[in-house]
């Protein structure tokens, strides 16, 4: 099984423009306690870190960029471009952001409030948790 599950969001568009829109519990299995939103993104990676719980649906609102996704066994590579493409990441998945355009923005539901206590932000403490050898 893959670790990349991208989800197609549902897109709508008539000679106005066009619409994309997410609803918890039916496009996303998980309740939505926190929205944010990265820009001006520079040549700096993003994320370097997992988290015990906490899932995310990732989408670049504009832009694109390279998610890399690691389980502690396998490592697979996602390139992601417009908002109609969300990329699920579940809780312990350590995710890196890469290869941002210029105008990137990326916006990120999640499905807990913030909390220091969630992150594992070295990868060697990542692997004894998903190895179970640490909690």
């Amino acid at each position: 099984m893959s670790l990349i599950q991208l989800l197609e969001l549902p897109a709508f568009g008539d000679g106005r423009g066009d619409l994309v829109s997410i609803e918890a519990g039916k496009h996303i299995p998980f309740q939505i306690k926190r929205v944010y939103c990265l820009f001006n993104l520079g040549d700096h990676p993003r994320g370097m870190h997992s988290h015990r719980k906490l899932q995310q649906l990732a989408f670049c609102v504009h832009g694109s960029c390279r998610f890399v996704l690691d389980d502690g066994a396998r490592r697979e590579d996602v390139v992601l471009s417009g908002p109609a493409k969300g990329l699920l990441i579940g809780n312990l998945i350590w995710r890196e952001m890469h290869d941002f355009t210029d105008d990137c923005v990326i916006m990120v539901l999640a499905s807990e409030h913030y909390d220091e206590a969630d992150y594992i932000r070295d990868y060697d403490t990542f692997l004894e948790v998903v190895r179970g050898k640490a909690v």
